[in-house]
């Protein structure tokens, strides 16, 4: 490498341990800070967010970049030496248009934001959040106005940070193409005459023997404790905090299994994903994960994929039955299997089955259109969040706790973020019809307990890349194909088929 890329890499790597300080404040303001503290985070997030943001607008920051990719130009045979200046370039125009103080105030408000959510989560009373909410979206309108492209519209800005590339017209072909399948299969499903026991659920799980089991879980699955943790948390997440410390959260409900184990898996390929990554880039774009679309592609897949397959309870019941002797008792593994793929419309989304799933995103997709158009005020979203729940999935929430206040993200400022979600399904299903044509009889191999085949293939094909590839390349090289809807399509009928007989 040059003098001058060296330097860059340098500035970057600054920015990263900014970032990973920024991290740290964010995984103990959700598991360990007493709520007394929120006042005072909210300051240090806002100072460091600003000082961050100073740093990587500094024009000493900018000069590196130019003289790098000067540099390149004239030898530009390191492809990934040309990835890295792509990716900088793309952070370094977006950070220069965005004016520090919104920056700081941006941190500032969503810190305040997230006590808000929890508080008004926890007495169900979205009056409380709603005035927190206004703010964000005006905050985000200001943001996407300073980063908005020729032709770029509000959401698609909001979109693009958390999806480089992906547009708001794009995502509506997307859900275009999944919603009639999806509702049609939902109601051949409602229709079948068969009804898996989910009864079998609805026992005592003694919350100790839940973390102990979703432990041996991510352990199985190749999540490193030397290099990670589980902790509870209002609602599951993940966060890296730089090479050596990923770490995970869930929450348990003493009556219910379901939510906390897949939970965990859930969140364990997230921290798979971040352990997967080269560590020898960490602190440039080539030790980052590409998007969140692909970020929540492996979560969805060692989830839903691998962990609802019945390979893998054929190995993992006995585990359970011994960890649950009297909530199992006399349940057999058939019965179980069914009932954790149970098809049904559902309020909470982190709870929802693979087949409805996505519905739940799409309702949440057109109120954040609506909130950042206008359309939607904030004190207005209960009633619309009900309504479209009902229109889509025939239910309404029993609360606003299990309706509009059930996420996290907008507390976050994290608009735009949901649609990653659905992003991450197709490219999950797609990913994994790839792995078993490479990797062969990938049930066999879960039966046995061998999940590293499977871990290894995705740190071959997704993992070790960082951002060097665009998500639609990373996809396109690792299957074969380009990002499509049919591989999940195809997926949630075979399961469908297998429960259901439909």
């Amino acid at each position: 490498m040059t003098r001058r890329f060296d330097q860059l890499v340098s500035d970057l790597r600054e920015v990263s341990l900014m970032a990973s300080i920024q991290s740290t404040l964010e995984w103990d303001e959700q598991v360990m800070m007493p709520p007394g503290g929120a006042s005072h985070r909210a300051d240090q997030k806002a100072w460091l967010a600003r000082t961050m943001h100073a740093r990587q607008t500094n024009p000493a920051f900018g000069e590196a970049l130019v003289g790098a990719e000067q540099e390149h130009a004239a030898d530009p045979s390191n492809g990934e030496e040309g990835a890295l200046l792509r990716q900088a370039r793309r952070s370094y125009d977006r950070a220069v248009k965005l004016p520090g103080s919104l920056v700081e105030e941006l941190a500032r408000t969503t810190a305040h934001a997230h006590h808000a959510w929890v508080d008004a989560r926890k007495a169900n009373e979205p009056s409380r959040f709603a005035p927190w909410l206004g703010r964000i979206i005006d905050l985000k309108k200001q943001q996407a106005a300073c980063l908005a492209g020729p032709g770029q519209g509000t959401y698609d800005v909001l979109v693009d940070e958390f999806e480089p590339g992906e547009t708001t017209a794009h995502l509506r072909e997307i859900f275009g193409a999944l919603r009639a399948p999806l509702v049609d299969l939902v109601g051949r499903v409602a229709s079948s005459g068969r009804r898996p026991p989910v009864e079998v659920l609805a026992k005592q799980w003694p919350v100790a023997a839940q973390e102990a089991l979703g432990r041996e879980a991510a352990k199985a699955l190749g999540y490193d404790f030397e290099r990670g943790r589980l902790d509870v948390s209002v609602h599951p997440f993940s966060i890296s905090l730089g090479p050596g410390d990923s770490r995970i959260t869930t929450r348990y409900t003493a009556d219910r299994f379901e939510g906390a184990f897949f939970g965990v898996m859930h969140e364990t390929g997230h921290a798979l994903y971040e352990q997967g990554l080269p560590s020898d880039r960490w602190g440039t774009p080539l030790g980052e994960a590409v998007s969140l679309g692909v970020h929540e592609s492996q979560s969805r897949l060692w989830e839903n994929l691998v962990g609802r397959s019945r390979a893998f309870w054929r190995y993992f019941y006995p585990k359970a039955v011994a960890a649950f002797p009297e909530a199992l008792a006399g349940v057999r593994e058939e019965q179980f299997v069914a009932a954790v793929n149970a098809i049904a419309p559902s309020e909470i989304r982190v709870e929802a089955d693979e087949a409805t799933y996505n519905l739940h995103i799409l309702l949440r997709f057109e109120i954040e259109q609506a909130l950042m158009d206008g359309s939607l005020r904030p004190d207005d979203v209960p009633q619309a969040w009900n309504d479209a729940l009902h229109a889509m999935l025939g239910v309404r929430p029993s609360s606003d706790a299990r309706g509009c206040l059930q996420d996290v993200h907008w507390s976050g400022g994290a608009i735009g973020y949901f649609p990653t979600y659905t992003l991450g399904n197709l490219f999950s299903a797609q990913l994994f019809e790839a792995a078993k044509r490479d990797l062969g009889d990938l049930d066999g191999q879960f039966e046995r307990g061998e999940f590293t085949p499977l871990r290894e293939w995705l740190r071959q094909h997704v993992h070790r890349h960082g951002q060097r590839y665009t998500p639609q390349e990373l996809l396109t090289r690792a299957t074969g194909a380009a990002p499509s809807v049919e591989p999940l399509l195809a997926h949630l009928r075979r399961k469908a088929a297998e429960v259901y007989g439909v």
